[in-house]
């Protein structure tokens, strides 16, 4: 059945859905003409004024502080490390854009000279339910989370959302992104990372830049990890070829993903197998805590590669800490398998998966059905705008991956 009348076209994951969502890239997309986009969405919010002001101004800022990096380059003090990490990101993106079809523009042509504050991201969920707790914006539809660039701002949230007895969770995220109404620069912070993160965060951001399905956090930011951890493979592969050193941790580090998306698949079956039974609450509550206990002595048995980019087995288990993470690996094997069928071509891959994703009511239900089928390995394929034609959206703003764990999602 054909869906989507009310998605957001190609947008990734927001800050405040109608404010530039936390990139889901690593870089945060705003230009001048972003009063009158940000006029509409104080009209529309469902969130205070206070809470948009507060958003508005700090990508204003991010923005305001643009310069081209190619300018940067030229600065005969720029020091090498940091010469060669803008070199990259603008390989990269221009990577993005020739052999992955993604809509970049503007994104990522530049760096933002300023300290960027840190999103803080909040999510919820019900303590016998295994489903998040979302808030609503104008266009894009229910969000799983709401990033805060205050701390006392992002406590106060959870504190009202644990007095009406929700689980809560809080990270800090890595990056947020406009879903590509603003040419997101690229935040200082970033430079830090590794090449690998570097790259992966970079086609993560892009990805929501250039499909974002209204109200489906779980498959937009799954998509977007699958598209930054392949896109990653194939970009080092195109620049250093499948032996490098480069090439063969980022593949490592993509099947560490698959079977970490396997240990919270099988995880999230057996919580919601405690959650539907016959128990009462308090029984539920009281063996849900030994589940999460044995849960975590299972995390510690897997390979170290796998473990090493969550803190999942120390830190307090609950319904949204767990959600937290399980939204950025739900399903990565389908991906994975679409992948295959489509000859090893990450653009067509991705093609397929977005087309699919739109012909059902739950995206994941229509990728599924694509697998069933004979899938297409050569056409004339559209991903970016074109692919998500006439569908409206205001501008959220997406948050990219907290920093601990290394996920995130849209600045809501």
């Amino acid at each position: 059945m054909n869906r989507r009348t009310g998605a957001s076209k190609n947008r990734g994951p927001q800050l405040f859905p109608s404010f530039l969502r936390f990139f889901c890239s690593p870089f945060p997309r705003f230009c001048l003409h972003t009063g009158s986009w940000l006029l509409a969405t104080f009209c529309l919010s469902a969130c205070s004024p206070a809470y948009v002001l507060r958003a508005g101004y700090e990508e204003a800022r991010i923005l305001w502080n643009r310069k081209p990096i190619v300018e940067i380059l030229q600065r005969p003090n720029l020091d090498e490390a940091t010469r060669a990490k803008l070199q990259l990101v603008l390989r990269v993106r221009q990577f993005a854009e020739h052999d992955l079809k993604f809509d970049v523009d503007g994104s990522y042509a530049t760096l933002s000279e300023i300290e960027t504050p840190l999103l803080y991201v909040v999510s919820a969920a019900p303590k016998t339910k295994l489903e998040p707790y979302t808030w609503w914006f104008p266009i894009i539809g229910s969000v799983a989370y709401k990033g805060y660039f205050k701390e006392d701002a992002a406590r106060q949230e959870v504190q009202a959302l644990q007095r009406k007895d929700y689980d809560t969770a809080v990270v800090r995220a890595l990056a947020f992104s406009t879903l590509g109404w603003f040419a997101d620069p690229l935040l200082p912070h970033l430079l830090k990372f590794d090449q690998e993160i570097l790259v992966n965060t970079i086609i993560h951001e892009l990805l929501h830049s250039t499909f974002y399905l209204a109200g489906e956090t779980a498959f937009n930011e799954s998509l977007a990890n699958f598209a930054g951890h392949r896109g990653a493979i194939a970009f080092f592969m195109h620049e250093f070829g499948g032996e490098a050193p480069l090439t063969r941790r980022a593949m490592t580090s993509w099947e560490s993903e698959l079977i970490l998306s396997s240990f919270f698949a099988e995880s999230a079956e057996k919580l919601q197998a405690l959650y539907s039974s016959s128990l009462s609450e308090e029984e539920k509550l009281r063996q849900r805590e030994v589940l999460f206990t044995h849960l975590q002595e299972e995390f510690r048995t897997l390979p170290h590669p796998v473990r090493r980019n969550t803190d999942f087995a120390s830190i307090k288990l609950n319904n949204a800490v767990f959600l937290q993470q399980y939204v950025y690996v739900k399903e990565l094997a389908l991906f994975e398998r679409v992948y295959q069928q489509s000859g090893q071509s990450l653009q067509l891959a991705l093609a397929h998966i977005m087309e699919a994703a739109k012909k059902e009511d739950d995206p994941f239900a229509g990728v599924h059905l694509l697998t069933e089928t004979s899938i297409p390995q050569s056409a004339e394929t559209t991903i970016g705008r074109a692919a998500i034609a006439n569908e409206e959206t205001s501008l959220p703003l997406e948050l990219s991956r907290p920093l601990v764990p290394r996920r995130s999602g849209p600045l809501l």
